[in-house]
């Protein structure tokens, strides 16, 4: 069963787009960043169609607090779609705010950051998880980003420097199978840790 907010995305009736404004800024064209989800996750091997909503820390939060229970915002989050939901791979959700902060700290446009982000959500909708593969995801992102010409990836930063803003390394732990990393539908995943 997808969750409350894969439904809400993929049940809007007699639309195409991919990329959902709860919040924009300028240079942000919603054409562009469609573009880049359907390379990014041709890329990344995923064949379903993907939507992002790009909103504040305040609807992050709420999303991150009700299906993680974690009361605080977050970069990315990424909701996979359950097996039944055909030609449809799962929902990510972008802060613009952090996306903002972020790009601002490290020197690129927000765009960018917001593609870093949106790539990182995409390789967690293809089943990666960096918190359990020991490096798979780490060097699937860092390929893509170098073939999509993005500046460093969310994992890349987390290693490189322990107080980066968008996240924490996470330890080491045992080597498991792609397939046996997925998440059951509706579990979503905070993508940027």
């Amino acid at each position: 069963m997808l969750s409350s907010f894969c439904r809400v995305i993929s049940e809007m009736k007699g639309s195409t787009r991919t990329t959902v404004f709860d919040r924009t800024s300028p240079r942000l064209s919603a054409r562009r960043l469609e573009s880049f989800v359907a390379e990014a996750s041709r890329a990344a091997g995923l064949g379903g169609r993907v939507t992002v909503l790009i909103t504040s820390n305040s609807k992050i939060r709420r999303l991150n607090s009700r299906f993680r229970g974690k009361d605080s915002p977050t970069d990315v989050l990424s909701f996979p779609a359950g097996p039944l939901a055909n030609d449809f791979s799962g929902d990510i959700a972008v802060s613009l705010d952090i996306a903002a902060r972020n790009a601002r700290e490290l020197g690129h446009s927000v765009a960018e950051e917001i593609r870093i982000l949106i790539l990182h959500g995409i390789l967690h909708l293809a089943g990666y998880d960096h918190e359990n593969d020991r490096g798979e995801m780490e060097g699937k992102e860092t390929a893509l980003r170098r073939k999509l010409g993005l500046p460093t990836g969310l994992i890349e930063r987390s290693r490189e420097d322990r107080s980066c803003v968008v996240g924490r390394p996470s330890p080491a732990r045992s080597r498991t199978s792609r397939k046996s990393r997925r998440r059951p539908a509706g579990d979503p995943r905070r993508s940027g840790t």
